[in-house]
């Protein structure tokens, strides 16, 4: 073997050596590596943050937004103010008054301001004069009014009714001679008897033309004279 022959065996041998040195340093790092890695990804998979794939492991994290809440409006109802009911006035009833010397219902009429017809009706009177001293007459409010009689037409069939408003003055033979009618009709329908007294004011019902009329004679103006013959 020639001397330089020696020398490239010698380089050989060498460069095997430290391979054969280099590699098991190689093996034993990868060796810590994985097993570092394997480390990493238990203790992941413990805490719950799932087994993460092995390039993402290796990549630089890309650092999440963070999400500021905005804040949340609250809207406050208005509230609308309800207007308060508005008070009808309630009209006032009748009051009581005593008659004292020297009164009439003209008077008294006069003092409260309403019509005579309408304490007769509220009283019951069929007269104005039938009032006394300490006698308590009902008082109607002002304002207040008769009952309204229903228009009588012109013509009307036999036996149609109508209602009719008493009358200072009348009587049920007076008002049915008023419509050709008869007080026992009138009695029977208003559930009264012929001699009950009227007041002023009440509204009665009246069958009209059930009567025939009666026709009063009228005495003839000429009286034939007697002529005494000579």
């Amino acid at each position: 073997m020639t001397e330089n022959d020696h020398s490239a065996s010698d380089v050989i041998d060498a460069y095997r050596k430290r391979r054969e040195r280099t590699i098991p340093l190689l093996l034993g790092g990868l060796a810590v590596v994985l097993l570092a890695v394997g480390l990493f990804l238990v203790v992941l998979w413990i805490t719950g943050g799932g087994a993460p794939a092995l390039p993402a492991l290796f990549a630089s994290r890309t650092p999440t937004p963070s999400i500021t809440p905005s804040p949340t409006m609250t809207l406050t109802p208005t509230i609308t103010q309800t207007p308060p009911p508005t008070e009808t006035a309630t009209p006032a009833g009748p009051v009581s008054y005593v008659v004292e010397a020297g009164d009439n219902l003209t008077s008294i009429a006069q003092k409260f301001g309403v019509e005579v017809l309408l304490i007769m009706s509220f009283n019951g009177l069929s007269s104005a004069d039938q009032i006394f001293v300490g006698q308590t007459l009902l008082i109607p409010p002002a304002g207040s009014e008769l009952p309204t009689e229903t228009p009588i037409p012109q013509t009307l069939a036999p036996g149609s009714r109508i209602e009719y408003v008493v009358k200072p003055g009348d009587n049920l033979v007076l008002i049915a001679s008023k419509f050709n009618s008869t007080a026992e009709a009138i009695a029977a329908l208003n559930k009264m008897k012929v001699t009950d007294t009227l007041f002023v004011g009440r509204v009665l019902i009246v069958p009209v033309g059930i009567a025939t009329p009666t026709i009063t004679p009228t005495p003839n103006p000429f009286t034939p004279t007697a002529t005494k013959l000579p």
